[in-house]
C-alpha cells in the first residue's frame, strides 16, 4: 500500500516497503497502492555493476536497497524503498523513533488534544530546510494541501479519509458521472502562528498522532511546487521529484541515478540530533546474486541476506529486547567474517491476490485449500518469517498473537499447516470443473526468487484440482500499473504498516476501495457485491470501523469485532491468501555502531544514530 506501505519480498526476509507499505491509496506503501516489499520502478541494471568500492567515501555509510526508488517526493512515494531514502530528508510532525510502534514529537515541540479528540495543536521545533529557510507552520499548510490537493500525490487519502481532517467538496462530473471532490483550498489545517500549527478533524481517529509519522507530512517550503492553485513554484514537481528535494530532515540530497544509486549528505544545520556519517549511500541491486557479492565484498556497511545464501544454522541469537529485536551474530560468512545479527517480526504481511472478476470463487478456494502457508515459509523462505492466516498481523491483531494463533489453529477453513488437495477438488468438482473442465488463470509476480520459487510449489500442486496456473514475472511498478487498471487475474504483493493498527491493513479488503474503475484503487480485487454475502459483510465491517473512530475504550472494543468481521469475510471469499509474514533481518560489519529498526521497518528508520569505525 503501498510499506506499504508497498512491501515487496524479495530473496532477503528483511524488505527494506510496502511502503507501505505500503501500498494503498492511491496507492501503497502502500499504494499506488499495494506493497511490495520493497522498491518500485525497473532498474535499468540489476546487477550492481555500475556501484563499486571506487566511489566510495571513508565518511559515508553504505547500503544495499534491494530496489531502485520511484521519486523523492513524500507526497508521491508509494514504494518503500523510495521511503527508505524519503525518511532521511523529510521531518514530519512525529517519528517512530528506530522504527518502534510507539510514536514521539519530531518536528513537534509538544501537542494538544481537544475533548472531543478532533482538534490537534502542535507547537513546532525551531528549524530550517536545507535551502536555509526556516520552517513555519505556513510550510505544513502548504504541504498538506500539496498532499490533498496535488495531481501528484499518491495519498490525498491519508488526509481526506484515513485521517478525516475538515474539509469541503465540489461536484465534477468524471466520465460522464457527477462525482464529489475535494475544494482546493479548504482544508481544515491553519497556521496560527509561525509555530503553532492546527489540525482539525470531521471525527475522532484514534490512530491521528501515529499518522502523522508518515513522511509523506513532511512540510515543504511553502511554494517550491507549482502543482497546486495558487502556487507558480520555483521548481517543477519533476525537477522537486528527482533532482532537488528540498526537506528538513538530517540528510540532504545529493545524487540520484535510477537503477543504479542515490546518496544523501549530512545537513550541517540540522535541529536535532547531528548526524554522525559525513552522508549516506544507497546502492540499488536488485539481483539477489550481485546483492550477495557486493555484501561479501565489504562494499556496504549494512545489508541484507538473499534467501539463496541464508543459512539459519549459522543465526546465534544472544538476546532479545523489550521490542522483540532478536539480537546477535550471523557467521562465518563466505569472506570469514562473523556479522552482526537482528531480526524482528516485521508489521507486514505478504500475500496473493485475486482479481475477484476474472477468478470465480471456487478457483480462489481450490488455490486456498492447496496453500501450505508452513510449508512456504520452512522450505522457500528457510524460516524467515511466520506462516500467515490472517491479513492483520500478530503483534496488532484483535487480542493479540495468542488470539491470532488460537483462530489460525482452530478456525481457518482451508487446512492450518495442511495443503488440502482433495477439499481443493471437491470445491473444483461442485462447480462444475474437471479433467475435461479445466480452468487456466495467470498469477503475476514480482521480479523475487523466493516469489517464483513459491509459484512454481502452488503450480505444481493446483495441475491435480484442474487448475492450470501460468506463472509470469512483471517488474513491480508493471505489475502496479497492471493491477490498478484490472488487468490482473492472480498476484503477489505485500503491505507494510503505514500506520500500526488493523485498520491500516483492512482498508484494502474494504470492498468499495477495491474496485479497479477506480482512478487509484486500494488494492485490485474487484470485491463488489455481486461476489456475494461476505462482501456486504466486510463493507459493512469496515463502515462500523469508520464509525467508531475515537481512542477510547469502547470504540476500540467495536472496531475489534469488525476487524474480525472482515478477516472472516476475507477467508469466505478469498479476495486475498494471506502467505506470511516477514522477519525483517540486517546485518552489519563490526565497524558499524548500529540499533537495527523494530517493528516498524527500515523505511521507518533514521540513520542520522549510525557511526562507522575503521573499516577493514
Amino acid at each position: 500500500m503501498e510499506r506499504r506501505s508497498f512491501l515487496k519480498a524479495t530473496g532477503s526476509a528483511a524488505a527494506a516497503a510496502a511502503l507501505a507499505g505500503c501500498s494503498s491509496d492511491s496507492d501503497s506503501d502502500g499504494t499506488e497502492d499495494e506493497a511490495g516489499t520493497g522498491d518500485g520502478m525497473d532498474s535499468t541494471d540489476s546487477s550492481g555493476g555500475d556501484v563499486g568500492t571506487d566511489l566510495k567515501e571513508d565518511g559515508d555509510l553504505w547500503r544495499v536497497n534491494t530496489g531502485t526508488m520511484t521519486t523523492m517526493d513524500p507526497i508521491e512515494a508509494t514504494d518503500t524503498q523510495s521511503g527508505i531514502v524519503i525518511q532521511q530528508m523529510f521531518d514530519p510532525l512525529m517519528n517512530y523513533p528506530n522504527s518502534q510502534p510507539a510514536v514521539e514529537g519530531l518536528m513537534a515541540a509538544d501537542y494538544e488534544v481537544s475533548d472531543d479528540f478532533t482538534t490537534y495543536t502542535f507547537q513546532l521545533k525551531d528549524a530550517t530546510f536545507h535551502n536555509g529557510d526556516t520552517v513555519t507552520a505556513s510550510d505544513f499548510v502548504y504541504a498538506f494541501e500539496r498532499l490533498t490537493a496535488s495531481d501528484n500525490s499518491s495519498r490525498a487519502y491519508f488526509v481526506l479519509d484515513s485521517l478525516g481532517v475538515t474539509h469541503e467538496t465540489t461536484t465534477e462530473t468524471v466520465d460522464g458521472e457527477e462525482q464529489e471532490v475535494y475544494e482546493p483550498g479548504t482544508l481544515g489545517v491553519t497556521a496560527v502562528d509561525e509555530t503553532t500549527l492546527e489540525i482539525q478533524l470531521d471525527a475522532p481517529f484514534a490512530s491521528t498522532l501515529e499518522m502523522l509519522a508518515y513522511s509523506s507530512f513532511s512540510p515543504v517550503p511553502e511554494g517550491m511546487v507549482g502543482d497546486i492553485e495558487g502556487y507558480d513554484g520555483e521548481v517543477s514537481q519533476g525537477e522537486f521529484s528527482s533532482s532537488n528535494p528540498i526537506g528538513n530532515g538530517p540528510f540532504e540530497f545529493d545524487t540520484w541515478d535510477s537503477g543504479t544509486e542515490a546518496r544523501v549528505s549530512a545537513y550541517d544545520d540540522y535541529y536535532g540530533e547531528s548526524p554522525n556519517v559525513d552522508g549516506v549511500h544507497f546502492a540499488v541491486i536488485e539481483n539477489d546474486s550481485a546483492n550477495y557479492n557486493y555484501a561479501m565484498n565489504r562494499n556496504a556497511d549494512i545489508f541484507e541476506l538473499p534467501t539463496a545464501q541464508y543459512d539459519p544454522g549459522k543465526v546465534s541469537v544472544e538476546e532479545e529486547d523489550d521490542q522483540g529485536r532478536q539480537i546477535g551474530t550471523y557467521g562465518e560468512l563466505r569472506n570469514g567474517a562473523t556479522a552482526n545479527y537482528s531480526g524482528v517480526s516485521n508489521i507486514g504481511v505478504f500475500y496473493l491476490g485475486f482479481n475477484m472478476a476474472s477468478v470465480p470463487k471456487p478457483v480462489r478456494q481450490a488455490v486456498a485449500y492447496a496453500m501450505n502457508q508452513h510449508t512456504v515459509v520452512e522450505q522457500v523462505f528457510k524460516q524467515r518469517g511466520e506462516p500467515a492466516y490472517n491479513f492483520t498481523p500478530k503483534s496488532i491483531f484483535p487480542g493479540g498473537a495468542q488470539n491470532y494463533n488460537d483462530r489460525a489453529e482452530n478456525e481457518y477453513p482451508y487446512g492450518y499447516d495442511d495443503s488440502q488437495l482433495g477439499q481443493a477438488r471437491s470445491v473444483m468438482e461442485e462447480a462444475g470443473y474437471g479433467e475435461n473442465e479445466r480452468v487456466a488463470i495467470e498469477l503475476t509476480i514480482y521480479e523475487s526468487g523466493v516469489w517464483s520459487e513459491t509459484a512454481s510449489i502452488l503450480r505444481d500442486q493446483l495441475q491435480s484440482v484442474y487448475i492450470d496456473l501460468e506463472v509470469n514475472q512483471a517488474p513491480f511498478n508493471t505489475l502496479l500499473e497492471r493491477g490498478r487498471n484490472g488487468e490482473l487475474e492472480m498476484y503477489s504483493l505485500g503491505w507494510v504498516a503505514d500506520w500500526p493498527a488493523p485498520d491500516n491493513f483492512l482498508q484494502l479488503l474494504n470492498p468499495p476501495q477495491t474496485d479497479t474503475s477506480l482512478d487509484f484503487p486500494i488494492s485490485y480485487v474487484n470485491w463488489q457485491p455481486e461476489n456475494g454475502d461476505a462482501a456486504q459483510q466486510a463493507e459493512e465491517a469496515y463502515q462500523s470501523i469508520a464509525d467508531n473512530p475515537a481512542p477510547t475504550e469502547d470504540a476500540q472494543a467495536t472496531r475489534n469485532e469488525a476487524y474480525i468481521e472482515m478477516e472472516n469475510a476475507n477467508w469466505e471469499d478469498v479476495a486475498m491468501l494471506p502467505v506470511y509474514h516477514e522477519l525483517t533481518e540486517l546485518f552489519w560489519y563490526d565497524h558499524v555502531d548500529f540499533t537495527p529498526p523494530a517493528g516498524m521497518g527500515p523505511s521507518r528508520q533514521k540513520m542520522n544514530t549510525v557511526s562507522l569505525g575503521e573499516r577493514e
